[in-house]
């Protein structure tokens, strides 16, 4: 019985396929959101930026940890057979090592989300990779390295561009109770991150919370750790290690929160709209009306 859906995934065959960009926590809100929408999705992990809100993402499950994100769990797919396995059974995604070349080959994408928010990189042409590329946040330009982009910007989360580049980065920290950007810690330079906290301990301004590349680190604030770069990843200079959520017993650090739902849902709709249209170019005397028929909030 569990060979057939193997075999459909190679067919190209049963439900749709997409393959998300990223495991960190906004490309794991868009795999819940699409694997609800009855999508296949994988998960293609990148090193950078690394992910500290790991109780919000399926991140863990790149060594074979426990994964869940709002009751859909994240499994372990080392090889593109790993991946059809993992997606035969519902309410599953697969994260994997995999990179996009190699998920490529293995049968047609559907929808590839590019979410590694990597804010100051450049961003690939990702066009014709897929049936819909779909670029989310900074350095995105439709018609030039995705079909379609969201927003990803505090002053315009979940807006769809079909035409023009959505907003460049800010460096501004948004405020999470009475911390901005004092609640996260920043690698000072390129080097290994040795940490014996994890995601939800409960910390105090001054305690010692990890050693990069030579230097202690210590947590400026109170609070709880709402996220932390996993003990033991080479972490380049720059880039996040640590968030602190300063709201006492408000701090949360597992599952979507409602910027990552917000952007997810513009996601899962733009992909609904695209596909159904297309349907309906290759289906004469559909009419117009229908652009978001099958549409399930």
């Amino acid at each position: 019985m569990r060979e057939r859906p193997i075999l459909t995934f190679f067919a190209n065959e049963g439900r749709p396929l997409a393959v998300v960009l990223g495991t960190n926590e906004i490309a794991s809100a868009v795999a819940v959101r699409l694997t609800r929408k009855h999508y296949r999705v994988i998960l293609s992990h990148d090193p950078f930026p690394p992910v500290i809100r790991r109780r919000m993402a399926f991140h863990d499950a790149l060594y074979d940890d426990f994964a869940e994100v709002d009751g859909i769990k994240g499994v372990l797919a080392e090889t593109v057979l790993d991946i059809a396995a993992v997606l035969a059974s519902p309410g599953r995604v697969a994260v994997t090592p995999l990179q996009l070349v190699d998920l490529m080959v293995a049968r047609k994408l559907d929808a590839l989300i590019d979410a590694r928010m990597q804010k100051y990189r450049v961003t690939p042409d990702l066009r014709n990779i897929a049936e819909l590329t779909v670029g989310l946040g900074p350095n995105f330009l439709t018609g030039f390295n995705c079909d379609v982009a969201i927003e990803t910007h505090p002053s315009g989360t979940g807006g769809v561009v079909e035409n023009g580049m959505t907003m460049p980065p800010d460096g501004l920290a948004r405020n999470l109770g009475v911390a901005g950007k004092e609640r996260f810690i920043y690698s000072h330079r390129d080097g290994l991150w040795r940490t014996p906290v994890d995601v939800g301990a409960r910390v105090y301004k001054g305690i010692t919370l990890g050693n990069n590349a030579g230097f202690q680190v210590f947590a400026p604030i109170d609070g709880f750790l709402r996220g932390i770069a996993r003990d033991g990843i080479i972490a380049p200079r720059g880039v996040k290690l640590i968030e602190i959520d300063p709201r006492g017993r408000a701090a949360a650090w597992t599952g979507s929160d409602e910027r990552g739902r917000a952007i997810a849902e513009a996601t899962a709709r733009a992909i609904a709209v695209r596909a159904t249209a297309q349907r309906a170019f290759e289906t004469p005397g559909v009419p117009e009306s229908s652009s978001e028929a099958g549409y399930v909030p």
